[in-house]
């Protein structure tokens, strides 16, 4: 009982860092379209970071060691990343040729990274909601310092979203409820923890190396392209510290375990 309510809390904590875009709010239009650039590049960063400083070796820990399972679960992420983001341009273009078609293809194009993004946060928070239902199952102690970890983890993952959300097109109000919504999944992903942990105790094994597969497509497939567009020397070098500040922040947060 004490396990489930200290879980719940905990996840709603960490749900409750999607509003983080509201200091962004705030902000004026044009400020904040100089800095979504440099928003994205950081969010880029942290991805990768994510999935192989975090992600990936804790599948490998889990499982004794790099396995077939492992390549085929990233493998999985990558390929479902793939069929949705197909079906994402499919639905814009579906049937038609047309120039407006056409000419509308490089705004779906940034459209569909942003519904990617969301995408692969919700399964990325449904894993924190699973890793933290499942700490709590372990001890309290361990439960509180795995929040701790992704209450850390998620801060600067969320500006990184919001920002993608808003160079995807979307209006502020709406980015930061859609980074709400999808932050909710976590609380989701911990109630099957605590329902499904014993009768299937490897649950995590696949998921956290598959959300590792979807995070590196959409930083390699969909993010990375948006910033070689910029070759302004002095912006592109700022998009290369923001880049690396992205996997030096989860480099960091490696101390914390």
């Amino acid at each position: 009982m004490l396990a489930t309510l200290y879980t719940i809390a905990s996840v709603f904590v960490v749900s409750l860092l999607s509003l983080v875009g509201l200091t962004a709010i705030s902000v004026e239009n044009n400020k904040l379209k100089k800095i979504l650039i440099y928003l994205v590049s950081f969010s880029t960063g942290a991805l990768l970071g994510d999935a192989f400083i975090h992600l990936l070796p804790e599948a490998v820990e889990q499982s004794g060691g790099f396995t077939l399972t492992i390549s085929i679960s990233v493998l999985a992420g990558i390929i479902l990343a793939f069929i949705i983001e197909k079906f994402i341009h499919w639905h814009h273009c579906h049937h038609t040729h047309s120039p407006e078609c056409l000419k509308e293809h490089h705004t779906n194009q940034i459209q569909s990274f942003a519904k990617m993004n969301l995408i692969g946060d919700s399964v990325h928070n449904f894993i924190d909601g699973l890793i933290i239902g499942g700490s709590y199952l372990v001890s309290f102690p361990v439960g509180l310092a795995t929040t701790l970890a992704v209450i850390l983890h998620e801060i600067p993952q969320e500006i990184g979203d919001f920002g993608i959300l808003l160079h995807g097109g979307y209006k502020k109000k709406r980015a930061l409820f859609l980074n709400f919504i999808t932050a909710l999944t976590a609380i989701v992903g911990a109630i099957i923890a605590l329902l499904a942990s014993q009768s299937i105790p490897n649950l995590t094994a696949f998921l956290i190396p598959f959300a590792a597969g979807g995070f590196i497509y959409i930083a390699g497939s969909d993010l990375m392209p948006e910033l070689h567009k910029e070759t302004d020397f002095k912006k592109s070098l700022i998009q290369l510290v923001t880049f690396v500040l992205g996997i030096l922040v989860m480099v960091g947060l490696l101390l914390m375990e």
